[in-house]
């Protein structure tokens, strides 16, 4: 059978997992209805391994090191009262992270036990739905990454010189997601008493901000362990299934491809494009979800003529997906190749975060800035470095000494630092230079 997704940890957790892969791969329609009888305490104990240590705590204040004091005891209470039915589930405790822009995404954060379970849950259901997801989906899954996605969808379009791109954005995607409709997409696979059960109450529990719950009968909590999982299945049965059963066998050379909610669909005329976009909007609005008007958008993604003029025919468009802006540019030998940058938008948002980071740390020793620096630096190469956006790279390094140099010269007078000598110490002792870290 090979190598089968979403099977890792232990050998005793890999048999049972491997058992739940080979039914679901081998009987596409088969509806499980037993599960949970898997989860034990080795089980839930893999789940605590597997469950990060270092996040924020939840309503209850508790942190990992609180839950591990007393490890066997509160794995087997966390088992008995998710199988006995009578495990509850806390609201998520509501905070705000930057998304960028100056806008703030709502995240809410559980509970240290209800991690756990939710990890849990997701090492039954992980095995089960890999064997359905299609290839063209990328996000949130075990062995694959968003620059797979972002080097997928290149090599398609390098290969099919282009074409038409529609660029879908679902407006609020995880705010969104109806629940009745996610139960009966849900219902197709899993009928499991005791994981259904867990999953309402994840999905009716709400999130806790300023002393008041607020509950919804839309959405998942992002931040939320189970919820990337629960989103993906949702998208699989909304756009995946649909895509390769009814559009792909009409139009000749289609192709598209997911990472979460970020999709991208390829044709090879405006009409196909144009007609697909507007069925689309009816699926989505099917089950309850808007697309972006402003940025849901067809572009005219056609490779270059050879030469450099372009009779009748305008400039080729430009396509933003995870970060990067894919266009076609001439390579070193003058031929039109397909290429990568980071999104200007994103690179703007990036220099702004670091602004405020060196405006709020100005005062503090120039070395430790320089090491917090290097590290933010380093972060961004470590997903933005990929082949072909080197310049990119260098504008934002720039870019970053620039405003690190502004905010050290407005410093108080006793800390002043002019920029002649900032410069001169940076020549010594400079950031991060960019290296290529993804050879897409």
């Amino acid at each position: 059978m090979g190598k089968i997704p979403g099977i890792r940890g232990p050998a005793h957790i890999q048999t049972k997992q491997l058992r739940i892969a080979e039914l679901a791969k081998g009987r596409p329609d088969l509806v499980f209805t037993s599960l949970a009888h898997h989860i034990d305490v080795h089980w839930m104990h893999e789940a605590f391994v597997r469950t990060r240590k270092d996040g924020a705590t939840g309503v209850d204040g508790k942190t990992a090191e609180d839950f591990e004091q007393d490890l066997t005891g509160n794995l087997k209470v966390l088992v008995e009262r998710l199988k006995s039915g009578n495990y509850k589930v806390p609201p998520g405790r509501r905070t705000h992270i930057e998304k960028g822009g100056g806008k703030k995404r709502p995240i809410a954060i559980q509970t240290f036990d209800d991690k756990v379970l939710q990890r849990a849950v997701t090492m039954i259901l992980e095995p089960l739905y890999e064997q359905d997801f299609h290839d063209f989906s990328y996000g949130f899954r075990p062995g694959r990454s968003a620059h797979m996605a972002v080097k997928a969808t290149s090599e398609h379009l390098w290969k099919q010189g282009g074409g038409w791109v529609v660029e879908v954005d679902i407006s609020g995607f995880f705010d969104e997601i109806d629940h009745g409709a996610l139960r009966s997409i849900l219902d197709q696979r899993v009928r499991d008493g005791v994981l259904r059960r867990s999953i309402d109450k994840w999905l009716r529990a709400g999130v806790l901000e300023d002393g008041i719950i607020t509950r919804s009968s839309m959405g998942t909590p992002q931040g939320g362990v189970v919820s990337p999982l629960l989103a993906n299945i949702f998208l699989h049965e909304v756009v995946d299934n649909w895509f390769t059963k009814e559009v792909q066998p009409r139009f000749q050379g289609a192709a598209m491809f997911r990472y979460a909610d970020d999709i991208v669909m390829a044709f090879n005329s405006e009409r196909e494009a144009a007609k697909v976009l507007a069925v689309t909007r009816k699926r989505f609005e099917k089950y309850g979800l808007r697309l972006h008007p402003e940025k849901t958008r067809i572009v005219d993604f056609r490779r270059p003529n050879p030469g450099a003029q372009q009779i009748g025919r305008p400039r080729p468009g430009t396509i933003g997906f995870l970060g990067f802006d894919l266009y076609w540019g001439l390579g070193r030998q003058k031929f039109w190749c397909l290429k990568k940058k980071t999104k200007a938008k994103k690179l703007r948002e990036s220099l702004a975060e670091i602004s405020a980071w060196c405006r709020a740390n100005r005062h503090k020793k120039v070395r430790w800035q320089h090491k917090k620096l290097s590290e933010k630096i380093l972060g961004h190469y470590a997903y933005f470095a990929v082949t072909g956006n080197i310049r990119s790279l260098e504008n934002f390094l720039y870019g970053t000494c620039r405003i690190w140099g502004k905010w050290l010269s407005r410093r108080s007078q006793k800390k002043h630092l002019s920029r002649t000598t900032f410069y001169k110490r940076l020549s010594k002792n400079p950031l991060p230079y960019p290296k290529i870290v993804h050879k897409l």
